[in-house]
């Protein structure tokens, strides 16, 4: 009969080779278009859903605490203050604010009325939600022993405007940091628009896997791409190439999903690179991608893109899949 303890690494060994080959499902934000984006309950409800990977973006407070914001500054579409009052316009940047008062925040529901609101129609709204720390959607993921779950974590950095969020070092500093404190490592990929953080891991912390984000825009704008000039290699693979340099850590590619072309995806895995597309929202648009042979799909709707990948027969994570 075989121990406890034996049973156990053999679950923990199937999970790993579960998540290594399934196609990865990744909520953006959470899962924006079901529950309040970057959110506590969006992830908690994400790992209920059976996602393979939270996607997620990450800013700095005035304190130098992670939390988990895609925007610089607090958004008015999803923002009340502590008197339930809308912010009119665009808030405070969470850089000027302290943990304390970036919490004072309620982020839990849409405002109505607004193109947000009429965007994400189905998403359901949770009053009293607060900008979590990054630590505590570590926490929340242990809690739930969701073990198979991974994390695609975005330095939120604007080169054209360095003055509204922490500068490249102070922010890869802290998320290693915050990931070796929660002994994640071997769970994260780190993504980025500006490339120059991504550098930065590349030096801090050499076997983390990086994901490259592009867009036509930034691909014009070397200030984007860590002073690499796009016109100067044949194609976009070959460029995040160079950009990735002689690392030791895997390789994502993660290209706009419209840009996307199957001569690209070719390329990009003869150079062993993953192709993990954002953000995907329909089912015609997934079962084109997934035709084309991309490794995973970042998608503000990931209880549809499940149902296309079920449907497909492709290997994916069990719904709380866990070892208990």
């Amino acid at each position: 009969m075989k121990s406890t303890r034996a049973v156990f690494v053999a679950a923990l060994m199937a999970l790993s080779l579960t998540a290594a080959h399934a196609f990865d499902i990744q909520a953006h934000r959470g899962g924006r278009g079901l529950w309040p984006e970057n959110t506590l309950q969006a992830f908690d409800q994400a790992v209920t859903l059976g996602v393979t990977t939270l996607e997620l973006d990450i800013a700095l407070t005035a304190d130098d605490v992670v939390v988990v914001s895609h925007d610089m500054a607090l958004n008015p579409d999803h923002t009340r203050d502590a008197a339930g009052t809308w912010l009119p316009t665009n808030g405070p940047l969470i850089r000027s604010l302290t943990l304390a008062q970036v919490q004072a925040y309620d982020v839990g529901r849409l405002r109505p009325g607004s193109q947000y609101a009429e965007q994400f129609a189905t998403q359901t709204p949770k009053d009293g939600e607060r900008i979590p720390t990054l630590a505590a959607v570590f926490a929340l993921v242990k809690e739930r022993r969701a073990r198979a779950v991974r994390f695609n974590i975005e330095t939120k950095l604007d080169p054209t405007r360095p003055d509204d969020s922490a500068s490249p070092e102070a922010m890869v500093r802290a998320l290693l940091a915050e990931i070796d404190r929660a002994g994640m490592a071997d769970r994260v990929t780190i993504q980025s628009f500006d490339w120059r953080s991504l550098a930065l891991v590349g030096q801090w912390g050499p076997t983390m896997p990086r994901a490259y984000l592009t867009t036509a825009r930034t691909l014009k704008d070397s200030r984007w791409t860590a002073g690499l000039n796009a016109g100067d290699f044949g194609s976009t693979p070959q460029l995040v190439k160079a950009a990735a340099g002689a690392t030791s850590g895997p390789v994502v590619w993660s290209p706009a999903g419209n840009t996307v072309t199957a001569a690209a995806v070719k390329e990009a895995h003869a150079l062993s690179f993953q192709v993990i597309p954002w953000t995907i929202n329909t089912r015609t648009d997934m079962a084109s991608l997934i035709d084309l042979g991309v490794d995973g799909l970042i998608s503000d709707f990931p209880d549809l893109l499940r149902t296309e990948v079920r449907q497909r027969g492709l290997p994916m994570l069990l719904p709380t899949q866990s070892v208990n």
